[in-house]
C-alpha cells in the first residue's frame, strides 16, 4: 500500500494511499531508524513509495483519515456505449473536491457494455429503500451482482454497509475465483459453502505446483496499468484489440503534484489517471505473454502512463526511466551506501 501503490475507489479525490501518509518510519540497512516527512528527511520521504521494500523495512506510517458513516449510497448506471461511459466516468472524476462523489468505479462487460458506479457516504437506509450486505457469503459475487444490472438495463441504487463496499471484490478475488472455483457463484455452492469462501492466498501458493506456476505464467495475466483519463477511451480499444479480456476494472486516480517528485508523478497539465485493471486469460488468438506485455508495456510509455509493480514486467532498465522518475530513489540508495 505504500511501499508500492494503494488505490480506493475514492483516490480521485484523495489520491494513492501515499498520499495521505503524513509521515513514515523506516528501518535502513544498516539497522537506523530514520523517520521522514514532508518537512523531515523529505527526499527519503517521496522516495519511499513505489520502492518496494529497497530503502529499508517500513515500520510506522502516520496516516490521515476521514470521517465515514455506516453506509455508501451506492448508484449504478449501465451504458451500452462505451463513449457515454468514458464519457461520465471522466467527467464525474474530474469534478472540483467538495462537488466529487465520494466513491468511482466502473466495470467493462464488453467492448461496449459497462456499469459506472458513483456512491457517497450515508447514515442510514432511508424507507422504502434497498440494503444490500453484499458481502454476506450467500449472496452473488460481486461483478455478477453488477453483470445483472447491466442486463436489466436500468440505472439503480442501494444502501451498502461500509465494510461490505469495502470488501466487495474480496470474496471473488474480482473475477480470479471463477477460474479457480468455476462454479464458485452458482446458488447452491454459495449457500452450502460460501461460507470458505475465499481461500487465502497463501494457501493457493502453496498448493500451487510448478506446472500451473507455468499455466498461469503463459495463458493468465494480472496486471494494473495506471493511464492518464484523457487517453481512457484509446486505452480500452487498444486493450480489446490486444487483450480481449472483460471484465475490466476502472478506477480514476489523482496523482498530486509535490515538491520533490517521486517515482511517480503527474503530467504537465494532468493529474488525474485512471487505473485499467486486467485479471484473467485473454481471449486472442495465439496469445504470447511476453509479445503481449512488452505491446502492452510501449503502449503505455508512449502515453505517460504507469505499471504496477508487484505484477510481470518486461520492461527494461531504460523503459523505467521512461516512465518512472528514480533520482531520488537513487540518491537515497547511494546515501546508504555509504
Amino acid at each position: 500500500m505504500i511501499n508500492g501503490f494503494g488505490i480506493e475507489a475514492s483516490s480521485h479525490k484523495y489520491g494513492l494511499f501515499q498520499h495521505i501518509c503524513a509521515s513514515l518510519e523506516i528501518v535502513t540497512a544498516d539497522g537506523e531508524l530514520v523517520k521522514c516527512s514532508k518537512d523531515e528527511n523529505s527526499e527519503l520521504y517521496y522516495a519511499i513509495p513505489w520502492s518496494y521494500g529497497s530503502l529499508g523495512f517500513l515500520v510506522c506510517a502516520e496516516i490521515k483519515i476521514v470521517p465515514c458513516k455506516d453506509y455508501v449510497h451506492l448508484t449504478y448506471i449501465p451504458y451500452k456505449s462505451k463513449q457515454e461511459l468514458v464519457d461520465r466516468f471522466t467527467k464525474e472524476s474530474l469534478k472540483p473536491f467538495d462537488e466529487a462523489y465520494e466513491f468511482i468505479e466502473g466495470l467493462m462487460y464488453s467492448e461496449q457494455e459497462g456499469v459506472l458506479m458513483l456512491g457517497n457516504f450515508a447514515d442510514k437506509v432511508p424507507a422504502g429503500k434497498t440494503r444490500n450486505a453484499l458481502n454476506n457469503f450467500w449472496k452473488p459475487w460481486f461483478y455478477e451482482h453488477v453483470r445483472s444490472i447491466l442486463k436489466q438495463d436500468k440505472e439503480q441504487e442501494e444502501y451498502i454497509p461500509l465494510r461490505h463496499f469495502y470488501h466487495r471484490h474480496t470474496r471473488s478475488f474480482f473475477w480470479e475465483m471463477e477460474q479457480i472455483v468455476p462454479f464458485g457463484n452458482s446458488p447452491w455452492f454459495r449457500y452450502l459453502l460460501g461460507w470458505m469462501s475465499p481461500p487465502e492466498i497463501s494457501l493457493i501458493k502453496l498448493t500451487e505446483t510448478e506446472a500451473i506456476h507455468e499455466l498461469y505464467d503463459t495463458h493468465h495475466m494480472d496486471q494494473d496499468f495506471l493511464l492518464p483519463i484523457s487517453t481512457l477511451d484509446k486505452s480500452l480499444s487498444y486493450f480489446h484489440q490486444e487483450v480481449d479480456f472483460y471484465p475490466l476494472w476502472l478506477c480514476p486516480m489523482r496523482v498530486f503534484d509535490t515538491p520533490i517528485r517521486g517515482m511517480v508523478n503527474p503530467l504537465p497539465n494532468e493529474q488525474m489517471f485512471v487505473d485499467v485493471g486486467i485479471y484473467g486469460e485473454p481471449n486472442i488468438p495465439n496469445y504470447n505473454a511476453k509479445e503481449t506485455m512488452r505491446k502492452l508495456e510501449a503502449f503505455m510509455r508512449e502515453i505517460g502512463g504507469f505499471q504496477a509493480l508487484y505484477a510481470d514486467t518486461y520492461q527494461t532498465r531504460e523503459n523505467y526511466a521512461k516512465c518512472l522518475t528514480t533520482t531520488y530513489w537513487i540518491n537515497c540508495v547511494k546515501r546508504q551506501a555509504h
